[in-house]
């Protein structure tokens, strides 16, 4: 019995433009819908990031571009040393301290991520049968031990289906995006720029029928 539907392609193609009107077509059916899409941040043109947007308009960063943060807490370390009374801290805006989790030219703030994403797992499962929303599971999520283990237990879970995407398969294998594609109840749609708009109310049905 197919019970979450996941979207993958190539970067760029389309996955989370989709899935906001996937959602917003289950709503309208009076289905309810929580959870997180991933949106780019540009500057001038130029992508310098992302963030993490919760379903209710929350927002927090997800990575930047590594030159970014290290202008960034120059300028900072420079304006605390000018503002004696400053409760900043620069040591907090940096990994320099910890581990630095890095997928390509992006810094991940791990902390930023698990600060906004998983409460929406704790809260997901109360009242009635929902969709929840993870776009995505990919390299920058996974460097979360907490998110795994809650996408592994929402996949299990019994009062929510989930909409989600995950990338197409490129160099090592992600274990839990394998596990995902390997699952019998989950249905996964392949995005291309040709069918996107086709596929759209195949996707939708598959949503409402996960839900049933």
């Amino acid at each position: 019995m197919m019970k979450h539907v996941f979207l993958t392609g190539v970067p760029g193609v389309g996955k989370t433009t989709l899935v906001k009107s996937v959602c917003e077509a289950v709503v309208s059916s009076g289905v309810s819908v929580s959870g997180f899409y991933t949106e780019e941040v540009r500057e001038r043109g130029r992508r310098v990031g992302f963030d993490v947007v919760t379903l209710t308009g929350d927002r927090g960063r997800l990575s930047r571009l590594r030159y970014r943060l290290s202008i960034n807490q120059t300028l900072l370390v420079l304006w605390s040393s000018t503002n004696t009374h400053s409760l900043f801290d620069p040591s907090t805006e940096s990994a320099a301290g910890g581990r630095e989790y890095r997928v390509g030219q992006y810094v991940v703030d791990l902390q930023s991520f698990e600060s906004l994403a998983l409460p929406l797992f704790r809260n997901m499962c109360e009242g009635s049968k929902k969709v929840f929303v993870i776009d995505e599971i990919g390299k920058m999520e996974l460097f979360s031990q907490a998110f795994i283990r809650a996408v592994r237990q929402t996949l299990d879970a019994s009062s929510c289906s989930i909409l989600g995407t995950i990338p197409v398969p490129k160099g090592k294998a992600l274990a839990l995006v394998e596990e995902v594609r390997s699952r019998q109840d989950v249905k996964i749609f392949m995005v291309t720029k040709e069918n996107r708009d086709a596929i759209f109310d195949e996707i939708v049905s598959a949503v409402q029928e996960c839900v049933k």
